[in-house]
């Protein structure tokens, strides 16, 4: 590790900015459910934050690569307060409508905000960490992996205190705590992070080479395969369906994350080495595999046992591990892929592939879900795991 100091503050900055995220997803959810908002109105509400992220990753690695890494994670940090405090400010007076729109306008600045302070986070691993492949696995593995469970976290702190102190109220205490954090990081963390003197034009940002191109491709489909089930399907099914409690969905999707995010931090030890070599891009496709095996067996137990919670959940969860393990894995990869110079852009154009998966996973939750129930979306999701395990076999070919 050659600072130890500047990964601690980024990574208690992107700790405490995906407890915030988490919470705000399942605050908005669940209270706009109990509204009366349709399945496809709550994927809409998050539209505009998938979309933006999508922007975002566009021009936030470019612009990072310009001004330094430390720049593009306050700014983030910056616009989720700012994306928090106009949240609390909704009536329970104003029309659906109205409502609706201003809650999508408000999460497209939550949605420029995370994914500013992910890439910059992610990307500042790349800076603070030893060049052995062993080492940057190793710590992108905890950074990401500690994100996800705190991000869980937040999922069941969001559900408590919507239980508890209302909409509003639960989002004030939320942006004080990242106004904190903000402060920490204007005065402690070092202007340089990340910033690089070549000058690459915007135009560069898509001119990433076929192996990162490839994971990109792979990562549009991975995570649109779980948020087709995620988003919107599964939370609803729980409340609607099976009476579940704004609290017990929130713990659900809690666990769920929590752990996933403890699997992504054991992923090196779990998949032994990881040095850079062929093996690498191999081991990619056959994680792939799992996850289709495992969605396979989720929508066999839904259909024959009738959606028993049990079986549901525990396929969920089987779900979720093989998911880390994946994921995990593709995040090291990206960073093996680029190189020093442009790893800002290199990173910003995977995680605009991954908030690209994002988006087209929300949209069809919603759609999905309305159109077909769970089902619909479990099927929809095996479908973009196997178009996933096919790009990821083209990762390994020789060209």
């Amino acid at each position: 590790m050659k600072n130890l100091k500047d990964y601690g503050i980024v990574t208690a900055a992107y700790w405490s900015f995906m407890l915030t995220d988490g919470a705000l997803r399942m605050l908005c959810l669940l209270y706009f459910h109990s509204k009366g908002f349709t399945a496809v109105e709550l994927a809409f509400m998050f539209l505009l934050y998938e979309l933006c992220g999508v922007l975002t990753n566009l021009f936030g690695g470019w612009y990072a690569q310009r001004k330094g890494l430390r720049q593009s994670l306050i700014s983030g940090l910056a616009l989720q307060v700012f994306a928090l405090s106009a949240l609390s400010q909704l009536s329970d007076s104003w029309k659906p409508a109205l409502s609706l729109a201003f809650v999508m306008g408000a999460q497209a600045f939550a949605g420029i905000a995370k994914d500013l302070t992910k890439m910059s986070s992610k990307t500042a691993v790349k800076f603070l960490v030893s060049d052995s492949s062993s080492k940057l696995f190793k710590w992108t593995a905890i950074l990401t992996g500690s994100k996800n469970a705190v991000k869980g976290f937040g999922f069941f702190f969001g559900a408590f205190l919507l239980q508890n102190w209302g909409f509003s109220t639960s989002l004030i205490i939320m942006a004080l705590g990242i106004a904190l954090i903000l402060a920490t990081v204007l005065l402690k963390l070092k202007g340089d992070l990340g910033q690089v003197k070549s000058k690459d034009r915007l135009k560069d940002f898509f001119n990433q080479g076929r192996e990162i191109n490839l994971l990109a491709a792979a990562r549009v489909f991975l995570f649109g395969a779980r948020d087709i089930w995620f988003v919107v399907a599964v939370p609803v099914f729980f409340h609607e369906y099976l009476h579940w409690s704004f609290t017990q969905v929130g713990t659900f999707h809690a666990v769920w994350v929590i752990a996933y995010g403890a699997v992504q931090s054991s992923a090196p030890k779990l998949l032994k080495s990881a040095d850079g070599s062929k093996e690498d891009k191999n081991k990619a496709f056959k994680l792939s595999l799992t996850l289709c095996i495992s969605m396979s067996l989720i929508i066999a137990g839904s259909a024959i046992f009738d959606y028993n919670s049990y079986i549901l959940v525990g396929g969920l969860m089987l779900f979720g591990f093989f998911f880390a393990l994946n994921s995990s894995f593709h995040s090291y990869l990206i960073l093996s892929f680029s190189k020093s110079d442009k790893a800002a852009m290199s990173v910003g154009f995977y995680y605009m592939a991954n908030a690209i998966g994002r988006l087209f996973g929300t949209l069809l939750s919603g759609i999905l879900y309305q159109v077909g129930g769970l089902m619909a979306c479990l099927i929809g999701s095996l479908s973009f795991l196997v178009i996933t395990s096919f790009i990821s076999k083209k990762l390994n070919s020789q060209k």
